[in-house]
C-alpha cells in the first residue's frame, strides 16, 4: 500500500469530518473563518464524508494516508489498534467533555425505554462495536438485546427515524435533536451512562503515532488554533452560528444554530481543559468492553490517548 508522506505540504492538514457540516465541527469552521489557523501559519482543508457518501471512513482516510486527522468515536481508535492488521491511531483531543449522544426514537412511537426495543428496528452505522453496545443497553434494561439491525445509507440514517422507517438509530442530541425540536417532534432518548455503560469521548480528534513523531509542533498549532475556535463559539453565540450556517448541507439549513451552540457549549469545556481526556474514563470504557467480551485483543489507555499536544499540561 502506498502511503502519502504526512504533511505531504508541512503546514497543510487535512481534517476528516465524521459527518456533514454540524455543531462537532464548529470550532473548526470558526478557526478556519477567523483565522486562527492562519495565524499559526497552517492551511486547513475540511473533508466532508458528503464527497465519497461515506465510502471511505475519517479513521480509514487516515490510514491511507489522504487525510493527517479524523474525527471519530473512541470506539475507532480501540478497532483501528485491534483489528487483524493494526494501525496505531490515537486520539489527541475530545471536542466534549461529556457524551453528548443518545439511542433515539420518536415519542410516537410509543417506545419509552430499551426494553422495549426488543423486536424494533434499529438503523445502524456499522461501526464496530455498535450493535453490540445497543443490545447492551437493551439488555441492562431488562429486555433480551434482541433488537432487529439494518444498514441504510448512512448519511441518510437520521432521515430513515424520523419517516418512520426505523424505530430507532444512534443520534446527536446537540444536532439531530435541536433539528427535531424545529421539526416539532418529539424524541426519546437514551444515554449509554444510565443504563450502565460507560460510553467514553466522541468524537475525538484522531491522528497517527508517525505524525506525531514527525510533527509535533505543527499538530499543537492544530489543536491550539482549533481549541480557540471552539472556545470562541460558545462565547460568541450569534456569529459563530453565522459562520457554521455557511457550510451546513441544505437538508441542515433549517436547524437552529445558536440553540445548538447553547446545548454544546459547556461541554466544550474551558481554557484548562478543552480537548483533554481523562484515563479513567477511557479505562472504564476499556474495562467494560474487555468485560463483555466485545473485544480480546488488550491494549493500554496509553495506546489510545494522549493530551501531550494540548496546551496547559
Amino acid at each position: 500500500m502506498n502511503f502519502r508522506p504526512p504533511f505531504l505540504i508541512m503546514d497543510k492538514i487535512k481534517l476528516a469530518l465524521d459527518w456533514t457540516p454540524n455543531i462537532n465541527h464548529i470550532g473548526f469552521f470558526v478557526a478556519q473563518q477567523k483565522s486562527f489557523y492562519a495565524k499559526e501559519s497552517l492551511e486547513i482543508d475540511l473533508l466532508s464524508p458528503a464527497e465519497d457518501d461515506y465510502s471511505i471512513t475519517p479513521a480509514k482516510k487516515v490510514e491511507l494516508g489522504s487525510a493527517d486527522f479524523a474525527l471519530c468515536p473512541m470506539e475507532s481508535i480501540l478497532s483501528y489498534r485491534t483489528k487483524a492488521k493494526p494501525f496505531k491511531l490515537k486520539a489527541v483531543a475530545a471536542i466534549y467533555q461529556e457524551d453528548m449522544s443518545a439511542i433515539v426514537c420518536t415519542k410516537a412511537s410509543g417506545i419509552i425505554s430499551p426494553k422495549e426495543l426488543d423486536g424494533k428496528l434499529y438503523a445502524s452505522y456499522q461501526a464496530r462495536y455498535e450493535d453490540e453496545l445497543v443490545k447492551q443497553m437493551i439488555i441492562n434494561d431488562g429486555g433480551k438485546g434482541a433488537i432487529k439491525i439494518a444498514y441504510p445509507r448512512k448519511l441518510g440514517i437520521w432521515e430513515t427515524l424520523l419517516n418512520g422507517d426505523f424505530d430507532s438509530t444512534w443520534v446527536f442530541i446537540n444536532w439531530e435533536g435541536v433539528q427535531a425540536m424545529g421539526k416539532d417532534v418529539e424524541l426519546i432518548s437514551f444515554k449509554m451512562s444510565d443504563f450502565g455503560i460507560p460510553y467514553s469521548y466522541s468524537p475525538v480528534i484522531a491522528t497517527s503515532e508517525e505524525q506525531i513523531k514527525q510533527h509535533p509542533e505543527v499538530c499543537k498549532k492544530f489543536l491550539q488554533a482549533t481549541k480557540q475556535g471552539f472556545l470562541f463559539a460558545a462565547k460568541n453565540i450569534m456569529e459563530a452560528a453565522g459562520l457554521l450556517s455557511e457550510f451546513t448541507s441544505e437538508a441542515d439549513s433549517a436547524i437552529d444554530i445558536q440553540a445548538a451552540i447553547k446545548v454544546s457549549g459547556h461541554a466544550f469545556g474551558s481554557e484548562s481543559n478543552w480537548g483533554k481526556m481523562t484515563h479513567a474514563n477511557v479505562e472504564r470504557y476499556l474495562d467494560w468492553i474487555y468485560e463483555k467480551n466485545l473485544e480480546t485483543l488488550h491494549v493500554s489507555v496509553d495506546d489510545l490517548i494522549s493530551n501531550n499536544l494540548l496546551s496547559d499540561q
